[in-house]
């Protein structure tokens, strides 16, 4: 029987990703293991494995298709040895043979699976509103649906019949093959067919300006006349940062402390450490910072939490996450375990990181989680400013940019490099004084580096 591939969830927070890559063709015999598509999320471009054996014999979602939902067919397999005549008859998420259940109003409900219906790679429903082909076609009035296969609709399609005017000598009157090329009736006389409406409406320009959809009408309503803009979509990756970080905002109670460290003895310290450290490495001032927030969160363990509904999260490990800026939004890479790396092996990860988080080629878990993060835009000649909190983290460190300030040591003014840097916590994790006792504990270990070599 036919087998359904499910479009994967392929990290906690994905809703929908774009196929981006069919990497085998309709007719094409598969293995469990072989690689099947490529598929772009909001955060990365992954690649999905056949979990069963056989034919490809229908793709249903075709490469280069955004907005695919979780849990929606993209394609089907039949079994080795099973005859292709199986799919005559065959409706998605629903039965081969038998009749297909009455519609459902808007928004559908999921469709169910029977003993004789297909058996799912994965468990999920249809998405809502697949107005394509592979659906029942309903051209008739509500009660009068015409139930008919994949294959009778296409032949109907190219002839251009009207299918409201074929009987139907299929299980339960549906109409198949024969019923359609037996059939002499008059062409059906449609209006053309209308693309399925996109979660984000688009703006689109003719002779009398742009079209107005969801965000022209808000904007309008604001003030701002249409046709005095363009409106570009919102990818995967905007949508779900959009989505995540109004949450963070919105649900986390959230505080910010600010801090000043001098950093000359550290720059110092990269300098020394750059000119012994062996061919293709070289650190950061930012490894360094990764180095000193493991060893902070080591001996601040209170802070290396997070919040959960049935108690807090005390974590065993400093995994940092770090902000890399990306075509369309940004990604958290994560260093393992920083506490237990050298400023070599930070450095040379995060290398390594970065430029896959850039090709959109990071798996899921080196992006999912993390203990802490740092997000540092000291480079971008920020001073100082701070972040929205990235759940489930207690904690995250905003770095501005390291300048040449007047101090004042032992009564006397001088001049020193100084970085302000910025903790945003989650107050039901971290309060107050255990925020500042671990910014005490960065700022000496940025201010006397050696100490991170002990």
């Amino acid at each position: 029987m036919p087998i359904e591939i499910l479009m994967p969830a392929l990290s906690p927070t994905m809703e929908e990703g774009n196929l981006t890559k069919w990497l085998v063709a309709e007719g094409d015999e598969v293995s469990s293991g072989d690689v099947l598509a490529e598929i772009e999320t909001d955060k990365a471009t992954m690649e999905i494995e056949a979990v069963e054996e056989g034919v490809l014999v229908k793709i249903l979602v075709a490469e280069g298709s955004t907005g695919v939902k979780v849990n929606a067919p993209i394609a089907v397999l039949l079994e080795d040895g099973e005859d292709v005549s199986v799919m005559d008859g065959y409706v998605v998420g629903g039965s081969v043979s038998a009749a297909v259940p009455e519609p459902v109003v808007t928004p559908p409900e999921p469709a169910r699976q029977d003993e004789k219906g297909p058996r799912l790679r994965t468990p999920g429903a249809l998405p809502a509103g697949r107005g394509d082909e592979r659906s029942v076609v309903d051209t008739a009035p509500a009660g009068d649906r015409i139930k008919a296969s994949p294959l009778a609709k296409r032949i109907a399609k190219d002839k251009g019949l009207d299918l409201s005017a074929i009987a139907g000598s299929g299980p339960s009157g549906r109409i198949i093959k024969v019923d359609v090329e037996n059939a002499q009736v008059a062409p059906v006389q449609t209006q053309a067919p209308v693309a399925a409406p996109t979660s984000t409406p688009e703006a689109t320009t003719t002779e009398l300006g742009p079209l107005r959809g969801g965000g022209a009408d808000y904007l309008e309503k604001m003030g701002i006349p249409v046709g005095s803009y363009d409106l570009e979509p919102l990818d995967g990756m905007r949508r779900i940062i959009a989505k995540r970080l109004t949450e963070s905002a919105r649900d986390i109670p959230h505080f910010p402390l600010n801090i000043d460290c001098e950093i000359d003895a550290l720059l110092a310290m990269r300098k020394e450490l750059n000119a012994q450290a062996p061919e293709g490495v070289k650190i950061s001032v930012n490894d360094m910072l990764i180095r000193a927030c493991a060893i902070a969160l080591k001996q601040v363990p209170d802070a290396n939490a997070s919040f959960t509904p049935d108690g807090i999260a005390y974590h065993h490990h400093a995994d940092v996450a770090v902000a890399v800026a990306i075509d369309g939004g940004l990604i958290t890479p994560i260093v393992r375990e920083a506490e237990n790396k050298g400023l070599a092996i930070i450095s040379t990860e995060m290398k390594d990181l970065a430029a896959r988080a850039r090709d959109r080629k990071l798996k899921p878990q080196e992006f999912q989680g993390g203990t802490f993060s740092i997000s540092n835009m000291g480079m971008m000649g920020i001073k100082s400013f701070s972040s929205i909190i990235n759940p489930p983290q207690g904690m995250i460190m905003s770095v501005g940019a390291g300048a040449p300030r007047p101090i004042v040591r032992d009564g006397e003014l001088a001049i020193a490099t100084v970085m302000t840097v910025t903790v945003t916590c989650d107050h039901r994790v971290v309060d107050g004084a255990i925020g500042a006792q671990w910014l005490a504990v960065f700022k000496r270990l940025v201010e006397k580096p050696v100490t991170m070599m002990l």
